[in-house]
């Protein structure tokens, strides 16, 4: 990278900016790729390989265009995740360079290339396409409908109404969240003089008249289905109500657009708004609002789901008064900009190699950025096709989640595997869809006679409602049989597979419940002497626990003495647990690792139940001193 991509001087310059535009348009193109070849499949990606699966005008988390891109790569360059996100790596390459032309025609050849750059540059830009979201369409949607806005702005013609009719239906096909681009470029037209006389010519009505009919699908899905996913959109995921979490938002967009380039573009957006230059004002209120009101909006929207990549339509138009900003600062505070957003890149894509290592996941396992979504696909796929393969033919995979169904689906081919109610289905406005498709089941009665292998994701629910997940499991399927633990990376991916013989389900007696247990001390992480103690407690509704060893890397090295009594366990399980051996179901163990040698080592458990089933549990890494 140069000093300073932007410098005027005299004499010949060693870099000029189309150069170093091409070059890292090059590499950061060839880097995704390789990426995209060994990222494992994001759980919403899978989900959206599946609705293509399902071909549709729309489905209830989305309109239908990212399933559509999906199901285009998959039958062209075959089963494969590279395939699944062609498509949007296509899009994304495409990006730079439209903005490159944009700017070459608003402003100059200098400022048209160095625009480039910073959408290579700035990390939520830079890395899109990796994964098969819908924010790759949408974000070219955006840069379409900026292209078409300065256009109109100056002359309307069919070739820029043409342009805003296709940038208006890509945005509509995308996403709800479009609609935001829509509205802030109304406002944006009615506040110049040349946007008010654009939109009194009938062709720009023709192009808004075209664009509104691509969103058509989406609303006549929401229609037939008692509009489920408006009210998921716009009312249940968001709690509609001030609170301080929208402060963090400065924060937050300083830190995944880098500090300076967030500096610049917002400065970017005020000298716009001041300039006598319509074009400039178009964009300056374009970018300028939209970045606002998702500022505003962040003080009542949802604030459990990822929304740190909202603002990019807003900074998308912003870019394009980036270099004329640059220019008025000092060179090294340039510099300054140009390498920090590098660094935030070169950040964010080693952070999608990281996450592409199964070295790396299994080493973040008790991190609390362990990549979950990403995790434990192919391993749990492996022990599936196992499970299935020792069970009789035809024997039915029931998924415990959407998380799960989807990415087995893809993983074994299948995207009919059934799905159990679960409030992940419904926090994530995937429970309409699943119904729709005759997926989703409540339990024994709704599935297919014969054998039936469960899918449990442990680590899906919270540690807290981890026993009543298990008891719902009993109400709708009667006696468990004993599960077999599946723990990926260490336990940070932990899932149970229960194996029904397809025999009328028990509803007599007490079920036997999964084990729920916790490690007290030590601490994950902490350095202990070669002799320590362990402290815990572990319950099995129905049956009880026999015993528990401890053990250091998988091998045993201590028994534990089990049966104290804690009653702090039953409280913090309220009440729900009938463990024949409450209260008395704490356990401590003196482990004695004196001959291993010192350093790191991955602490668990064994958990025997009364009823002869062994669960291995979540591990948790220790120090020897």
């Amino acid at each position: 990278m140069p000093t300073d991509i932007g410098m005027r001087g005299a004499g010949v310059r060693a870099w000029h900016p189309r150069h170093v535009f091409i070059a890292l348009w090059g590499v950061v193109t060839l880097v995704k790729i390789v990426l995209a070849t060994r990222l494992p499949l994001f759980v919403d990606e899978a989900f959206y390989w599946q609705e293509g699966q399902h071909p549709a005008w729309a489905y209830s988390d989305l309109p239908g265009l990212t399933a559509w891109l999906i199901r285009v790569g998959v039958e062209i360059g075959g089963h494969h995740v590279l395939a699944v996100r062609a498509p949007f790596l296509l899009m994304a390459a495409l990006l730079p360079w439209w903005m490159v032309a944009l700017v070459r025609r608003e402003v100059d050849e200098r400022s048209a290339w160095l625009a480039g750059i910073a959408v290579l540059l700035l990390p939520l830009a830079g890395t899109l396409g990796l994964l098969a979201l819908p924010d790759v369409a949408m974000a070219l949607a955006t840069l379409a409908c900026v292209d078409a806005a300065t256009r109109l702005v100056r002359r309307v013609d069919a070739g820029s109404a043409s342009l805003l009719a296709f940038g208006l239906a890509v945005g509509a096909l995308s996403h709800y969240r479009f609609a935001a681009v829509v509205g802030v470029g109304f406002v944006a037209l009615l506040c110049l003089e040349g946007g008010r006389r654009a939109l009194r010519d009938p062709r720009a009505w023709i192009a808004i008249a075209f664009g509104a009919a691509a969103w058509a699908p989406l609303l006549a899905w929401n229609f037939d289905n008692a509009e489920a996913g408006l009210r998921f959109q716009l009312v249940d995921r968001h709690p509609w109500a001030l609170h301080g979490e929208g402060l963090l938002f400065l924060p937050v967009q300083a830190g995944v657009v880098t500090p300076l380039l967030f500096v610049a573009l917002l400065a970017a957006a005020w000298h716009g708004a001041r300039s006598r230059e319509p074009v400039h004002r178009l964009l300056a209120l374009l970018g300028g609002l939209l970045v606002a009101g998702f500022f505003v909006l962040g003080f009542f929207a949802d604030v459990e789901r990822v929304s740190f990549h909202w603002p990019l339509p807003g900074y998308i138009a912003l870019i394009a008064l980036l270099p004329a900003l640059l220019d008025t600062w000092p060179r090294w505070l340039r510099t300054a900009t140009w390498s920090l957003a590098a660094a935030g890149l070169v950040a964010f894509l080693g952070y999608y190699a990281a996450v592409s290592s199964p070295l790396v996941r299994e080493q973040a396992a008790s991190a609390k950025w362990y990549p979950s979504n990403f995790a434990g696909w192919d391993e749990l796929a492996a022990a599936v096709a196992k499970a299935r393969a020792q069970m009789p033919a035809g024997t039915q995979i029931v998924a415990d989640n959407f998380k799960i169904g989807a990415e087995l689906g893809f993983a074994l081919g299948d995207p009919r595997i059934a799905v159990l109610d679960h409030p992940l289905n419904r926090d994530h406005g995937r429970a309409p869809q699943l119904r729709l498709w005759g997926l989703e089941a409540q339990g024994a009665r709704e599935l297919a006679p014969g054998p039936v292998l469960l899918v449990v994701g442990t680590t899906d629910v919270k540690f807290s409602e981890l026993l009543a997940h298990y008891q719902s499991l009993c109400q709708r399927f009667g006696h468990l049989p004993h599960p077999e633990a599946v723990n990926i990376d260490h336990g940070g991916r932990r899932f149970l597979l229960l194996r029904f013989d397809g025999t009328a389900p028990e509803q007599s007696g007490t079920c036997a419940t999964p084990a729920v247990a916790h490690l007290q001390e030590p601490a994950a992480g902490a350095t202990v002497e070669r002799e320590f103690r362990v402290y815990g407690w572990a319950v099995k509704d129905g049956v009880g626990v026999r015993e528990v060893r401890l053990t250091l890397d998988g091998e045993v090295v201590a028994t534990a003495d089990y049966g104290q009594e804690n009653r702090w366990v039953g409280e913090f399980l309220q009440g729900r647990s009938n463990d024949p051996g409450q209260p008395a179901v704490a356990f401590s163990a003196q482990v004695d690792a004196s001959a291993l040698p010192a350093g790191d080592y991955w602490l668990g458990m064994e958990i025997e139940g009364a009823d002869g089933s062994v669960e291995t549990w979540s591990e948790r890494r220790i120090r020897l001193r």
